[in-house]
């Protein structure tokens, strides 16, 4: 499955607002220094010591979104 990477305060960019709500990064633990990764399909990981953790998705045409804000493609 490919990814792109990003911080917790590049996800906050790239979020509409019918998507995940700054108090819904805050309960997820989603830091501007939290890395996070988005799929293909639009799940939204966060990194944990040992783990990913899915906190939710993005809607519509994120994939131009997430490759702007971020400046990476999927890898």
């Amino acid at each position: 499955m490919k990814f792109i990477e990003m911080t917790g305060k590049v996800l906050r960019v790239a979020l509409n607002e019918d998507e995940l709500s700054p108090e819904e990064l805050e309960q997820a633990k989603v830091s501007d220094d939290t890395i996070v990764r988005i799929n293909e399909q639009g799940d939204i990981e966060v990194r944990r010591p040992a783990s990913w953790d899915i906190i939710g998705g993005l809607l519509g045409d994120f994939e131009k979104r997430v490759q702007e804000v971020s400046g990476l493609t999927w890898a």
